[in-house]
């Protein structure tokens, strides 16, 4: 479903996606990475919202280059900063996002209907997005992308500052959704979801993939691999916090 063939994406200087290929054909795919690895770069070239310089892209065999409209309508995308719309209601955000898909109105309320009480917005339905927490927001953004059946899902830190419940909610819905055949590509910086959701964990660094789960199986545990191959955790003695015997009258 995901072709990925040396893809590169620079800015001036800066590579921020540097040869990268993969194939992802089914299942969740999570991408690991620090702030300003190339995650958000490379999701924005896979779902055509940046040209890559060079290299190939097909998702579901359309071409994002020359195909871009087309290969659209085949996935959905929820970014980081979730293009939603303060002004709207939550089934406001459903209700207008049907038809551009072609859906009739019937339909759209019907889908609109079981998304909102799978993810738990049922009774929170007619709340402007100005007053809805975080969680509620993001999981607004995933009733839209979902809305219209894609083939493919793709999400940018889904679970960054969330609560629990709305954590384990999305969760669910990835593990539902790719158990009907939708492929799930996410972003995340968080391990103990990671580990426990995606069957597939690719890790970034500098643009680079610096390890895959598909090409180098491993017993090893993934915060250890997380730390040996893209972010050592910084380690200092702050001796000055250590209690004195003076301190201790």
């Amino acid at each position: 479903m995901i072709h990925c063939a040396n893809v590169t994406k620079a800015f001036d200087e800066l590579v921020a996606v540097d040869d990268v290929s993969f194939e992802i054909p089914s299942g969740i795919c999570a991408l690991l990475g620090p702030n300003g690895a190339g995650k958000s770069t490379l999701l924005k070239v896979l779902t055509g919202l940046l040209p890559p310089d060079s290299g190939e892209v097909r998702i579901t065999g359309l071409d994002v280059r020359t195909q871009s409209l087309e290969m659209r309508r085949t996935i959905g995308v929820v970014p980081e900063d979730l293009g939603l719309f303060d002004s709207l209601t939550i089934r406001e955000h459903l209700e207008l996002t049907g038809p551009i898909y072609g859906l009739g109105s019937a339909e759209t309320r019907e889908r609109g209907d079981s998304l909102l009480r799978v993810l738990g917005l049922d009774a929170a339905q007619d709340t402007f997005l100005d007053q809805c927490s975080h969680g509620m927001r993001k999981k607004t953004a995933l009733a839209v992308a979902l809305l219209h059946n894609p083939r493919v899902l793709f999400l940018d830190e889904p679970f960054e500052g969330i609560d629990p419940v709305a954590s384990k909610t999305i969760q669910e819905l990835l593990r539902t959704v790719a158990g009907r055949g939708i492929v799930v590509f996410l972003t995340s910086h968080i391990l103990s979801i990671v580990d426990r959701l995606a069957t597939e964990i690719m890790m970034i660094r500098e643009g680079r993939i610096v390890w895959s789960s598909a090409t180098q199986k491993t017993s090893r545990p993934l915060e250890e691999i997380y730390f040996e191959l893209v972010e050592a955790a910084p380690r200092e003695d702050l001796a000055w916090l250590r209690s004195s015997p003076s301190s201790k009258r």
